[in-house]
């Protein structure tokens, strides 16, 4: 990788050690993932200089901020960063807008990389800019306070399980501002979670970490697909997939996404508003692929595809098996009942069909 976000570290506390070895891309959304206590926050502070590591080499995109091999520690408010906490913690005595320019003002305005009009728009708060945090919602504030990072200009954006703290919808309301702070600035994220169908729908790059050690890491599309990692044994298993929007049918509210390699069945998706010729991540959960030895049209289901056999496994529930399929290079998953895999003498290299419901695919 050309830029780069370089990162080892070993932090020993009373029964838990860090010990990670990362080389993250110098762009784009990079996620930390594993469970409460595998080490997401402690690496994470490590990389803001909040916690010392007995051992650590930290080098965000060529500037070295921590050497213990030579003694050099760039301390916490010298590194370019912003940090975004599970609360948005703005101070309840100013307006939003007084809350953004506290941290504006501090960086020098030759060094400025983006505007608190830029900010505003980004995040979608340009209206709440008289009230007071009390008077915001959850989403709201935290909208807020991810403005007040991008406001300090950071060259790193971490974020410690932003919507932690929100409801169902207050999530939804947020996700899509966080898709376009992705889409907008150049700002590299390393963003903190345990949720993965948030992390699916966010990150570039996926680091599974499990009691303080690094499990696997790489692009979030070939980490997902992974049956040896624990991410395909949950219920919300599944797969990423980018896709062009093809064609769409106004009266029915369906879309066309064209994968890689498939140019003759895309996949037909209900969503009121997607644009034709855009770029769209979807997840396809393995749960809701179902296998067929031919492709029936007299079905409610839309999606079906030609689909070869990789690879089999057991599942966490002894009545179920997941299947590793190649549909024209593209990887997906299925979860189906060992029964019905012994009926259709499911093998690898075997060509079957995979069907998907359009009202099950995640967006």
């Amino acid at each position: 990788m050309s830029a780069s976000i370089l990162t080892r570290l070993t932090l020993a506390r009373d029964d838990f050690t860090l010990d990670v070895d990362l080389q993250l891309p110098g762009s784009g959304i990079s996620a930390l993932f594993g469970h409460s206590g595998s080490g997401k926050t402690s690496c994470l502070r490590c990389l803001a200089g909040l916690e010392r590591a007995a051992s650590a080499y930290i080098e965000v995109n060529g500037e070295v901020w921590e050497d213990s091999a030579s003694g050099f520690f760039l301390p916490p408010h010298r590194r370019p960063i912003g940090y975004v906490f599970q609360e948005a913690s703005l101070f309840p005595h100013l307006s939003v807008r007084a809350n953004l320019e506290f941290g504006w003002r501090r960086v020098p305005a030759a060094q400025r990389k983006v505007s608190l009009e830029q900010a505003c728009a980004l995040l979608g708060i340009g209206h709440l800019l008289e009230r007071r945090p009390a008077t915001l919602s959850g989403g709201e504030a935290q909208r807020v306070g991810i403005a007040r990072a991008l406001l300090s200009s950071p060259r790193l954006l971490l974020l410690d399980e932003p919507l932690a703290a929100l409801d169902g919808p207050r999530k939804r309301e947020i996700l899509p501002y966080l898709e376009h702070l992705h889409e907008e600035l150049q700002i590299p994220l390393v963003y903190v979670s345990h949720a993965q169908d948030e992390v699916a729908r966010l990150a570039d790059y996926l680091v599974l970490l499990e009691q303080g050690k690094v499990l696997a890491s790489g692009p979030i599309i070939e980490t997902l697909a992974r049956l040896d990692l624990p991410l395909a044994q949950g219920d919300d298993a599944g797969v990423v997939l980018e896709g062009l929007v093809v064609g769409h049918d106004p009266h029915y509210q369906l879309f066309d996404l064209r994968l890689p390699g498939n140019d003759s069945q895309p996949l037909r998706i209900a969503h009121p508003s997607l644009q034709v010729g855009s770029t769209h991540r979807l997840k396809i959960q393995a749960r809701d692929v179902s296998l067929a030895l031919a492709a029936d049209s007299q079905s409610s289901i839309l999606n079906r595809l030609p689909v070869r056999v990789r690879e089999l496994r057991a599942a966490d529930n002894p009545a179920h098996l997941l299947v590793s399929l190649d549909a024209a290079g593209t990887t997906m998953l299925a979860r189906i009942t060992r029964y019905s895999a012994d009926q259709l003498g499911v093998h690898p290299g075997q060509a079957l069909w995979a069907q998907i419901k359009s009202v099950a695919v995640l967006l």
